[in-house]
């Protein structure tokens, strides 16, 4: 018993040690399921050149690549998932994301289109007895940095549906962000990419900004 005790700690102690320390590390979760998780590749890297320039972060310039199974989730207190299709966690997975997310990590899902009915699944297993919650417009993760009073932008249309926000929270603490037609990685990859106007883009990466400082302070 005191064996099991002590490992509890030790496990308790790496976590938060490692939150802190790699506080300005960010990461993409690399899921199972056929989905394209490595979608929207230029994406991160020029959210992150955004922040440090303008929200005085000083994340490393290449994000890193997590499984949701793996203990090195652990050193991340921001981990990015997005994609267009199906998603699938096992058991572990699930239950390594959900001691992730209540030690004081954070998940943003970005749907890239097609990726709801999948992920809306699988969340049941990591928070069985939890829902998504629409945001309301004027939660602080939408004028932390910037201000968005109506709420998530719409940054590329698909079906003409409003852009929604959805969060699951942990003891008063939102711990999972997940943005639907929006497309909010679209906005932040390469001009080339996608075409878009300098306004959209920086709509986008300002809303992005918003929600890396968010999950940095709380």
């Amino acid at each position: 018993m005191k064996n099991n005790n002590k490992s509890s700690l030790f496990s308790l102690f790496f976590i938060l040690f490692s939150l802190v320390v790699f506080s300005q590390e960010i990461a993409v979760l690399k899921y199972k399921g056929g989905g394209d998780w490595y979608g929207n590749p230029t994406s991160l890297p020029n959210l992150i050149t955004f922040c440090n320039s303008n929200i005085n972060t000083q994340i490393t310039q290449k994000p890193e690549t997590v499984e949701p199974g793996s203990s090195e989730i652990f050193q991340y207190p921001f981990i990015h998932m997005t994609g267009h299709g199906n998603v699938f966690f096992n058991e572990e997975e699930a239950e390594n994301l959900r001691n992730y997310l209540i030690s004081g990590g954070f998940l943003h899902i970005d749907d890239n289109y097609g990726m709801q009915p999948y992920i809306t699944e699988e969340l049941k297993k990591v928070f069985p007895d939890k829902e998504l919650v629409e945001l309301p417009a004027n939660h602080p993760i939408f004028n932390i940095a910037y201000s968005f009073p109506k709420g998530l932008p719409k940054i590329h249309e698909h079906e003409g549906k409003r852009p929604q926000a959805f969060g699951i929270f942990f003891e008063n603490r939102l711990v999972m962000l997940f943005t639907v037609e929006s497309d909010l990685g679209d906005g932040w990859e390469d001009e080339v990419v996608h075409n878009d106007s300098f306004e959209v883009r920086e709509k986008a990466l300002k809303m992005g900004a918003n929600i890396i400082k968010y999950a940095f302070e709380n």
